[in-house]
């Protein structure tokens, strides 16, 4: 809607008196600008926080300060959630509250200026033209707040007190004890060693099974490109044919064709060849090796596609020119394909490495992250994801496994920034060389 046109400057009209009066109850800056359907909706909205939603806010500030005074009356989760709700709340009419004083003080100095003021209907066909893609876009962020937000930062205040087993409400109330989680983590034995030996081995899990499903799909697609192979189309498609059964019904069989004592693996190829039979599921070096194996054949076909489809697009004039140079095909490979491919697929790739640290599914399905560990409370084949589920839903060490989820995702979000900054498609947007 077009601004109304201007009158006679009205000097007399004080855009700070309108502020003041916004600052001191929402909406009477709106009055005083004679703006009367906005000015009753924001006396509505501000009368409704202070008689509707604040004793909510005002128990949840006390909850999740204090966490509760006493035990089996007061339940420590439900207050620590009530507060979270509050302080959401708090920031929404925060927002709500400096748009009224905002709004007040800029109407006021149009109608100083001498802009005509608004009629009602006039006033609810502005906000309509203006407001409608915001009042669409509420709904889904409602949601996202409930769903994404709220369980996310619950989670990282839990892992400053002391919820557990031996320590749940309502029977018992919670503590805030400050870092003293993350402490026991690195001092305490028993801590100290499983999370040395959890976080060494999520490492080279993550490392090595994502480098060889990458370098498996880079070297069949390269293969499969070259203009000397036939059945290009047949070949792809079996390649792709992994990625196409559910990952959960692929690891269910590989746990059983790896297993001790009935497997295929030790019974039909191992015993009769080799004569030997390999722990698979009993042993945790086999069984680490046994999961990057499961994971290479896993994720290279996804590989191999995404590689396939930029081979398409790398342009034979630069390999003719480089024949006509009298590169090798190594020279080819190394100058052309490789760097036009990483450019490509870089963020993707960076993706794999992300997905598979924390690829919980493999790890659970195979052997429940075991076999056990003495002196340890994870077992031979856990990650950081699958001891937080097992911290979680076996020991119900709440409070550690929301310390070691908070240290698992500052080590992705760290590292793939970093990555991704490093990465030429990030550097140097819309070149390949």
């Amino acid at each position: 809607m077009p601004e109304p046109e201007t009158n006679q400057p009205y000097t007399t009209h004080k855009p700070r008196l309108a502020m003041a009066l916004s600052i001191l109850f929402a909406g009477l800056g709106q009055l005083y600008n004679r703006r009367w359907g906005k000015g009753i909706l924001f006396i509505i909205l501000m009368v409704s926080f202070i008689s509707v939603l604040g004793n909510f806010v005002g128990v949840g500030l006390w909850g999740i300060f204090t966490l509760g005074t006493l035990e089996g009356a007061d339940h420590s989760i439900m207050l620590l959630i009530q507060g979270l709700m509050s302080l959401g709340i708090i920031v929404v009419f925060g927002i709500f509250y400096i748009a009224n004083i905002v709004d007040a003080y800029r109407e006021a100095e149009k109608i100083q200026e001498g802009f005509r003021i608004y009629t009602i209907k006039e006033s609810f066909q502005n906000t309509y033209d203006k407001g409608f893609p915001y009042f669409l876009l509420a709904i889904p962020m409602v949601l996202m707040a409930f769903i994404v937000i709220l369980p996310l930062v619950f989670m990282v205040l839990l892992a400053f007190t002391d919820y557990s087993l031996y320590n749940a409400p309502p029977a018992n109330l919670l503590n805030w004890v400050g870092f003293e989680n993350f402490v026991d983590l690195v001092t305490v034995d028993i801590w100290q060693e499983t999370l040395f030996s959890v976080l060494t081995w999520t490492i080279v899990w993550t490392f090595v099974a994502t480098t060889l499903q990458i370098a498996l799909g880079l070297f069949l697609a390269v293969i499969i490109n070259d203009p000397r192979i036939r059945f290009k189309r047949l070949i792809r498609t079996v390649f792709i044919l992994p990625w196409a059964v559910p990952a959960f019904v692929t690891i269910l069989i590989f746990a059983a064709m790896f297993n001790d004592g009935f497997g295929a693996i030790n019974r039909d190829i191992l015993i009769p060849f080799l004569g030997v039979e390999i722990p698979w599921q009993s042993d945790p070096f086999w069984t680490r090796t046994a999961l990057i194996m499961i994971q290479t054949w896993l994720g290279f076909p996804f590989v191999f596609a995404l590689f396939t489809g930029v081979l398409q697009s790398v342009s034979k004039d630069w390999y003719e020119a480089a024949d006509v140079d009298g590169a090798s095909r190594f020279a080819k490979f190394r100058k052309i394909t490789l760097p036009h491919v990483l450019f490509a697929t870089a963020p993707l790739l960076i993706m794999q490495y992300a997905m598979n640290f924390n690829n919980f599914n493999i790890i659970y399905l195979f052997n429940e992250g075991g076999p056990p560990v003495r002196g340890q409370n994870a077992g031979g084949s856990d990650i950081l994801i699958s001891w937080v589920y097992s911290l979680t839903f076996e020991t119900q060490n709440y409070n550690m496994a929301a310390a070691i989820s908070l240290i698992i995702g500052l080590i992705i979000c760290t590292v793939a920034f970093w990555q991704f900054r490093q990465s030429r498609s990030y550097k140097e947007e819309g070149k390949v060389f």
